[in-house]
């Protein structure tokens, strides 16, 4: 973990964040006195409680997409050998614009040769027993540029939990960790319908119709996610606690779907907004 961490703070919560990946330390209820999310240490990408993904949500295959007839080879960092993961939000500094007691406001400036040239906002607030988060980014390039995004949570999760959401189908997992065919037919290890632990396996899936709502559920406390979008990706691995539920504006290698369901078209100072929230409540 580097310098320059924030406190946010209030009757019910306390969180950290990094301004390295605009990431979040740790989320931790007041009242229960028990993580909300996983703590992390913020020594490399992903070791943290949250992390914002743009301006591209997990995976493109080939690292490529056709844009109005022209292909856009998108750029690799170091945290993938293979694609521009998560975008590069989650990897760059971020300056923090303003804070407070209970919120925060971190803005980063960021650009690329494949097109993407952007400036985004991203605010945590501590509202009650709710964290909110809302990330905002404006496309400044003179050309237009498919943008999307999401935020990945690592919730805090044991052999004493339980997760519940509703979702349409799923795309199971296929090579380099990309979608296979959508299929409606979910089974039951990941079929979270009805309040379940589920396996202590590899899981990494993405669905669809996702109601906006999942819970996780532990002895005396719940917490509720919310977000409005209808794709959803759930990742978990064997023998750690934690469970990731990562809502995202568009579905995994949305650029290469007929349609590009989800992605938004921006011209030069379009902006689009993605939201979550976190909600702690009695068990």
């Amino acid at each position: 973990m580097k310098g320059n961490t924030l406190t946010l703070e209030n009757a019910h919560l306390r969180v950290r964040v990094d301004p390295q990946g605009g990431a979040l330390l740790s989320c931790f209820s007041l009242q229960h006195q028990q993580p909300v999310l996983r703590e992390g240490r913020g020594e490399k990408p992903g070791d943290c409680a949250l992390f914002p993904m743009l301006p591209v949500a997990n995976r493109v295959a080939g690292n490529r997409f056709n844009l109005r007839e022209q292909e856009v080879t998108l750029p690799r960092h170091q945290a993938d050998d293979t694609f521009f993961l998560h975008g590069d939000g989650w990897l760059k500094r971020w300056e923090v614009a303003a804070r407070g007691r209970d919120s925060c406001s971190l803005r980063l400036r960021s650009q690329h040769p494949c097109g993407y040239n952007y400036l985004a906002v991203l605010d945590y607030l501590l509202d009650g027993a709710a964290l909110k988060a809302l990330v905002t980014i404006t496309h400044l390039g003179e050309r237009p540029m498919l943008y999307g995004c999401g935020f990945h949570p690592f919730f805090a999760f044991n052999a004493r939990s339980t997760a519940q959401f509703q979702a349409s189908g799923y795309w199971p997992e296929g090579e380099q960790h990309l979608p296979l065919a959508w299929q409606r037919t979910i089974p039951p290890q990941a079929d979270f319908s009805s309040a379940q632990y589920g396996q202590d396996a590899w899981l990494n899936v993405g669905y669809s119709g996702w109601s906006g709502r999942a819970v996780v559920q532990h002895d005396v406390m719940r917490v509720t996610l919310f977000a409005q979008t209808p794709w959803l990706m759930l990742f978990r691995m064997p023998g750690e606690s934690f469970l990731c539920l990562e809502p995202q504006t568009h579905p995994v290698n949305a650029h290469n779907l007929p349609g590009q369901p989800g992605l938004r078209l921006l011209a030069k100072n379009e902006c689009c907004r993605f939201a979550l929230q976190i909600r702690v409540d009695e068990g």
